[in-house]
C-alpha cells in the first residue's frame, strides 16, 4: 500500500490508517448493493413524507460526519424543490431552538461513524422533545453503536447500516466518511438511481488508479518544505476542503496548519496565511460557470510572488489549468464522471493520501495520532445538559 509493506505500517502504527483508505472502492460497491437490496424500504419510508408541505430535510453529524451533510447539500438543493439543510448535532446541542422548530415536519438525517457519540444521542432525544411531526434516518458503520439500539422497534426511525469494515479502527474517518456521503446521496436521489449506480461503477475504476498508482505525485508534494496547507473549493468542494484540512490536522497532530475555503472567500482576509512555506489545493468545480472562478484565484497565486505552491485537482486534464499550477492532478481516464458527490469522493482520496504521507512525515502515528488522549476517536468528555 503506497510503496509500503503491511509490516511496514504495522511499524509506523498506521496499519489501520492505510488499509481504511485503500478499501474504499470495494465499500462503495457493497454500499451501493446495501441501498438498491433496501430501496423497497427507503422509499416506503420517504415517499409520503417528502410530500408533505413545507418539510425540512437536516443532515446532521459531528466533525467528518457533519461535513457528510455539508457536501450533500449543494448538489441536492440543485436538484430538488425543497430545501435541503446541514446542521452539526454540536451547533444543535448547544442552541436547540435556534435550529428545531417545532411546528414544521422534519426529517433529521443522523451521519456517525460508532453512533456513540454523545452529541448525535442528544440531538436525536432533542428534536423528539421540540419538534412535533418527527422522522429520523440513522446512517450509521456500527451496528452494536447507541444509535443502532434505540433504532430498534420504532417506526419514526430508519436505520441505515454501512459495510461493517467501514467502521474504521484509525483514528481518522475514512471509510466511513465516504461510505455515509455514498449511500446519502442514492437515497435522496433515487429517481436517477440507475445512472447513479453506473457512475459508481466507473468511480471504481478510476479510484483504484488512484489508489495503485497515481497518488504518487503526492509523494514528490510531501517532501516540499511546508508548514502551512489550504485547501479551496466551492459547492460540494468547499466542505470537501473542510474534511481535506481535517484529515491533514487530525493526523498530524496539529504540526502542520490546515485551512479551508472557497475561491472567492480567500481573498477576503484568509489568503494572509500564505508563505514560502504554504501549500494550496484547489479542487476545480465541474461547472463551467463556477470554474472560470477557481482559475482566476489559481491563475492569481501562481503569479504572485513567494515560493508557495499550488497544487490543482479537476475532473477533466486541461491544459490552461497545468500552466498556472505547479503540481496538476486530473481524473481524466475516458469515463466521464459527472456527479458531484462521485468526483468529491474521488477527490477525497488525494487528500486521505496526502494526510497519511504527512502523519508519517512528521512522526505521527496514524492509526493513533494522540497518544495522550487530548482528542479521542469517539469524542469523550461532553456532559449533556437537560433541556426545559
Amino acid at each position: 500500500m503506497f510503496g509500503l509493506s503491511k509490516e511496514e505500517w504495522r511499524e509506523l502504527n498506521g496499519i489501520y490508517t492505510s488499509t481504511e483508505i485503500c478499501q474504499q472502492p470495494e465499500l462503495w460497491i457493497e454500499t451501493l448493493n446495501i441501498i438498491d437490496s433496501n430501496k423497497d424500504k427507503i422509499n416506503r419510508f420517504l415517499d409520503e413524507k417528502l410530500k408533505t408541505k413545507n418539510i425540512r430535510v437536516i443532515f446532521s453529524g459531528a466533525g467528518t460526519s457533519a461535513y457528510v451533510g455539508e457536501i450533500l447539500v449543494p448538489y441536492l438543493n440543485e436538484k430538488k424543490e425543497y430545501i435541503y439543510e446541514a446542521i452539526p448535532t454540536t451547533d444543535i446541542v448547544s442552541n436547540p431552538v435556534k435550529y428545531l422548530k417545532k411546528d414544521i415536519p422534519t426529517i433529521l438525517v443522523s451521519f456517525a461513524r460508532s453512533g456513540n457519540s454523545p452529541e448525535s444521542v442528544a440531538t436525536y432525544n432533542l428534536a423528539n422533545q421540540i419538534v412535533e411531526d418527527i422522522y429520523h434516518i440513522f446512517i450509521t458503520c456500527n451496528h452494536k453503536g447507541e444509535l443502532a439500539e434505540i433504532s430498534k422497534d420504532k417506526d419514526n426511525i430508519l436505520l441505515l447500516l454501512m459495510p461493517e469494515k467501514s467502521n474504521d479502527k484509525g483514528f481518522a474517518m475514512t471509510s466511513s466518511f465516504s461510505c455515509m456521503t455514498l449511500a446519502a446521496m442514492l437515497i435522496f436521489d433515487m429517481e436517477n438511481f440507475e445512472s447513479n449506480k453506473d457512475e459508481i461503477l466507473r468511480m471504481e475504476y478510476i479510484a483504484n488508479d488512484i489508489l495503485n498508482d497515481k497518488y504518487k505525485m503526492l509523494n514528490e508534494i510531501k517532501d516540499l518544505d511546508f508548514k502551512r496547507v489550504v485547501y479551496l473549493g466551492s459547492g460540494s468542494f468547499y466542505a470537501l476542503s473542510k474534511e481535506s484540512a481535517l484529515k491533514l490536522l487530525e493526523l498530524t497532530r496539529g504540526q502542520i496548519t490546515s485551512l479551508s475555503e472557497t475561491p472567492l472567500g480567500f481573498r477576503h482576509g484568509p489568503k494572509s496565511i500564505i508563505n514560502d512555506e504554504t501549500l494550496i489545493f484547489v479542487y476545480l468545480s465541474n461547472n463551467e460557470y463556477s470554474i472560470k472562478y477557481d482559475m482566476d484565484l489559481i491563475n492569481e497565486i501562481y503569479h504572485n510572488t513567494g515560493n508557495h505552491k499550488i497544487v490543482a485537482i479537476s475532473r477533466n486534464c486541461n491544459e490552461d489549468i497545468n500552466r498556472i499550477s505547479d503540481y496538476y492532478l486530473c481524473l481524466n481516464t475516458g469515463s466521464d464522471i459527472k456527479n458531484d458527490i462521485c468526483v468529491a469522493l474521488l477527490f477525497v482520496l488525494y487528500a486521505q493520501i496526502f494526510a497519511l504521507f504527512a502523519s508519517v512525515k512528521t512522526g505521527v502515528e496514524p492509526d493513533n495520532p494522540n497518544p495522550s488522549g487530548m482528542v479521542n476517536r469517539v469524542v469523550q468528555g461532553v456532559v449533556i445538559h437537560n433541556y426545559n
